[in-house]
């Protein structure tokens, strides 16, 4: 587990201001194709970032033009599973993003190409460019698997209709639990067709968020579950309330969530960074919402998840030089301020922040920028992949109401202290 006061630190000295679908058969780079070009493959989960990483592809084809980048989009469970079999089967994909939770698991079992020597090469890709703790994220004994593409923070999303027609002002800085629950309360109609708050059963966009706004943990620095701690369990307790006492709808599916926003089913939910370009799109959202900062926690705590996706190239790949040139040209300033400026996702490049709040003028996005003043590293370790969708699923039960919440969390830190004491 990072530390992640001494990241906040760094950003603060670099004067970053802030600032993170259908599947589709990986394939290998081809020596030549029938242009005559080198082909590689770049594979990614979020539909809504496909169109602005499109541009940045042309840009890097119009200085390349021996290479053609083919963009593979997945869902995110997809594109996990295309992985895992390209993997065990050889074919990954030439170049793709990595995200914490998975980055141990393929480093350290060499799916990844290492790419400390390409980065000491190069004039435009460089580790200085990015803060220390996305960096530390993708890095495994020592050896670098990735570089940074972005980073993200968690908001606060509300239905300005909805809030104006019950005559209640907007959230603001100055909410807390109790606000939040208050207004919630307001706006959720006894038929069921109006729910003042979207809590779905979900950990970044989620409960993650609350357990740190009340001083819990998820993991500890010494490698132990925080689900057994009474702060963490009291922030489970107070997230699935809202749907105890019937303000919001029981959802554990979590695109479900996105889809109750769009159709005014629910006032409030709490979403990432990186919905800006699908929200944007919608013409509801964009005309009847918008975004504000988390709502402080009992004590006056604000937290939020912070995460940062990264690029990596597989092991695999049969042109790891035209790779290379690819994900060196993703993580230059020109590549990293392109995709700030067409609002894909905040760019991990130190300064770009204000590029990307000044892309979108339809939302309050510079919220997600003040946000980072609070963040929290989104809990990992070695064996996140195998204890965070376990704890779901043992959370579960507490979050529909069929069991109580302290049980729930107990059981959850049980198998999750057994997973990390597997840790090497």
């Amino acid at each position: 587990m990072k530390k992640f006061g001494r990241y906040v630190t760094l950003l603060a000295a670099a004067g970053l201001l802030a600032a993170c679908s259908t599947s589709t058969e990986s394939s290998k780079a081809t020596e030549g194709s029938s242009s005559g070009k080198t082909e590689i493959s770049y594979a990614i989960w979020d539909s809504g970032q496909e169109p602005g990483l499109r541009k940045i592809a042309d840009e890097f084809e119009k200085k390349n033009p021996d290479i053609k980048i083919n963009i593979q989009v997945s869902d995110w469970d997809s594109y996990w599973t295309m992985l895992e079999a390209g993997a065990t089967g050889g074919s990954l994909p030439d170049t793709f993003w990595m995200h914490s939770n998975e980055i141990y698991r393929y480093g350290s079992n060499e799916m990844l190409l290492p790419l400390d020597e390409y980065l000491a090469k190069s004039e435009d890709a460089k580790l200085a460019n990015f803060p220390d703790g996305l960096n530390e994220i993708y890095n495994i004994n020592g050896k670098q698997y990735a570089i940074p593409k972005d980073f993200d923070t968690i908001g606060l999303w509300y239905n300005k209709k909805l809030f104006d027609e019950a005559g209640i002002p907007y959230p603001d800085d100055t909410w807390d639990w109790n606000k939040l629950k208050e207004v919630a309360k307001q706006l959720t109609k006894p038929d069921g067709s109006q729910y003042g708050f979207g809590a779905g059963l979900s950990n970044q966009e989620g409960y993650y968020n609350f357990i740190y706004q009340n001083g819990g943990k998820v993991i500890t620095d010494d490698l132990k579950s925080g689900y057994d701690d009474p702060k963490t369990i009291e922030a489970l307790d107070y997230y699935f309330s809202f749907v105890k006492e019937k303000i919001s709808p029981a959802i554990t599916v979590d695109k479900e969530r996105a889809e109750a926003f769009q159709n005014g089913q629910v006032a409030m939910s709490v979403f990432g960074s990186w919905n800006l370009s699908g929200f944007t799109a919608n013409d509801y959202i964009r005309e009847n919402a918008d975004v504000a900062v988390l709502p402080k926690g009992p004590d006056g705590t604000r937290a939020t998840i912070f995460n940062g996706l990264g690029h990596a190239i597989a092991a695999t790949t049969k042109q790891p030089d035209a790779a290379w040139k690819w994900v060196e040209y993703l993580s230059s300033k020109e590549a990293q301020e392109m995709q700030a400026t067409l609002g894909v996702a905040i760019s991990a490049y130190k300064g770009a922040a204000d590029t990307w709040v000044d892309s979108n003028k339809n939302f309050a996005i510079k919220n997600y920028v003040d946000m980072v003043d609070y963040a929290q590293i989104r809990p990992y370790s070695q064996t996140t992949i195998k204890w965070e969708d376990k704890a779901y699923e043992l959370l579960k039960p507490a979050y529909l109401g069929e069991k109580a919440t302290e049980e729930a969390a107990k059981e959850t830190a049980d198998m999750m202290n057994a997973e990390l004491a597997t840790e090497k």
